[in-house]
């Protein structure tokens, strides 16, 4: 099976060399527990690195806050999308009375938008916007699948980010977002320390430890040989 490159160095030895080509993956985490920055480092490296384009989506965050987010290390984002190679799309706000429609019209734009860039690689941000429109776990559950499913036919590898409490057994908003997806990628900090659990990826044997990571003018780097006792996470 294919492996796409996490574009994240130490990252990729956690798994095997990678994700599974057209996986869906939940990037869980509290407040800046480096989730932003690990998907837009997914997606810059992998334009960058290995010419895959890549779509940024994002529900909450305005594409110019994500185009300086990108900036500050250093990308080259201008030459990226001028390659047609990064393209950020900020999904409009759902009105609840009409979410089916308006979910059903926000994935064909997104489907087109593959399929005119040729997209490998999506970054939904994030599930806990998503979820907000909806009435309840099960419509969550069952439009994110729908919404996974979708990705899944046009092959694209996409990393979903879910906001947590930053509790270490916390790996998704509602609770129902690790049980569609085919990885779960939890991100901790408990200051000073940074740190990554594959709690679960399908068709891999991922390392089952928790590894220290850091943020530097670069984005973020992994460290795969150092790791973390359980313990010593906050409850």
């Amino acid at each position: 099976m294919e492996r796409v490159s996490t574009g994240i160095p130490g990252m990729d030895d956690l798994l095997q060399g990678g994700f599974l080509q057209g996986s869906s993956i939940l990037v869980a985490g509290g407040a800046g527990s480096g989730k932003t920055i690990f998907s837009t480092q997914y997606i810059y490296n992998g334009a960058a690195e290995y010419n895959d384009p890549g779509i940024y989506i994002t529900l909450e965050e305005g594409t110019t806050n994500i185009w300086w987010n990108m900036k500050s290390f250093h990308w080259n984002i201008a030459k990226m999308q001028q390659e047609n190679l990064i393209k950020i799309y900020r999904v409009g706000m759902f009105n609840p009375k009409e979410f089916a429609l308006q979910f059903d019209e926000e994935i064909g734009k997104i489907k087109d938008m593959v399929n005119e860039m040729g997209a490998k690689r999506l970054v939904i941000d994030s599930t806990t916007a998503f979820g907000m429109f909806m009435g309840s776990d099960a419509d969550i559950r069952y439009n994110l699948f729908k919404l996974i499913t979708e990705m899944k036919k046009l092959n694209c590898t996409t990393l979903l980010l879910s906001e947590t409490g930053g509790k270490r057994d916390e790996f998704s908003r509602f609770g129902v977002e690790e049980f569609v997806v085919d990885g779960v990628l939890a991100l901790y900090f408990f200051p000073p320390v940074r740190s990554v659990f594959v709690k679960k990826m399908r068709g891999t044997d991922h390392d089952k430890r928790i590894h220290p990571f850091e943020i530097s003018g670069d984005g973020v780097s992994v460290n795969p040989t150092e790791q973390i006792l359980w313990e010593s996470l906050n409850k």
